[in-house]
């Protein structure tokens, strides 16, 4: 593990992202909340926040953080979820691993809660989208929009149908 000791505590916070590809069928499944296994966003939701808090049991050599806040917004579209988390932290080291496993988490949690109905179902990508604090400072993704890349109908997801959120969690400008 690297020695943080020395370096100074400061606010930390990363952003992350995941697109979970669904059947459309699926889609609405979750909308009318007819998934045979229950409220399948609300458990990935739970699972995301559980994922960050569980960060340095499941990613060697990674700190462990107190976290200050964690949050799990998923947003679905025509053929999956968009899955933004937040993660905080007052500390030596950044957050990112733990908003990474946040978006994970939840969607490994969605594909669990929907395998009956879509066998199909995967997480297409996880990736980070913006990190602040610390020495290296601001870090922004500049290629897409968080929720573009694996779409195919040019849908970006960003339409405000948020079904599950986690109350103000990150923001979507600037390309986080």
């Amino acid at each position: 593990m690297v020695d943080v000791g020395d370096k100074p505590v400061t606010a930390r916070r990363a952003v992350a992202s995941a697109w979970v590809s669904l059947r459309p069928e699926t889609v609405a499944a979750l909308r009318d909340g007819e998934i045979p296994k229950g409220d399948a966003l609300a458990v990935a939701r739970i699972a995301g926040i559980q994922g960050a808090k569980a960060t340095s049991t499941l990613i060697p050599l990674c700190h462990p953080l107190p976290l200050d806040q964690v949050t799990v917004d998923i947003t679905l579209g025509s053929d999956g979820a968009g899955i933004l988390t937040e993660a905080r932290t007052q500390g030596r080291t950044g957050v990112e691993m733990e908003a990474l496993t946040a978006a994970a988490t939840a969607g490994l949690a969605l594909i669990d809660m929907v395998k009956a109905v879509d066998r199909g179902a995967h997480i297409a990508w996880v990736r980070l989208e913006r990190k602040e604090g610390g020495k290296s400072g601001l870090w922004i993704r500049q290629d897409d929009d968080a929720f573009a890349g694996s779409r195919t109908d040019g849908d970006t997801g960003t339409d405000g149908d948020t079904v599950a959120g986690g109350g103000g969690g990150a923001d979507r400008d600037a390309g986080a």
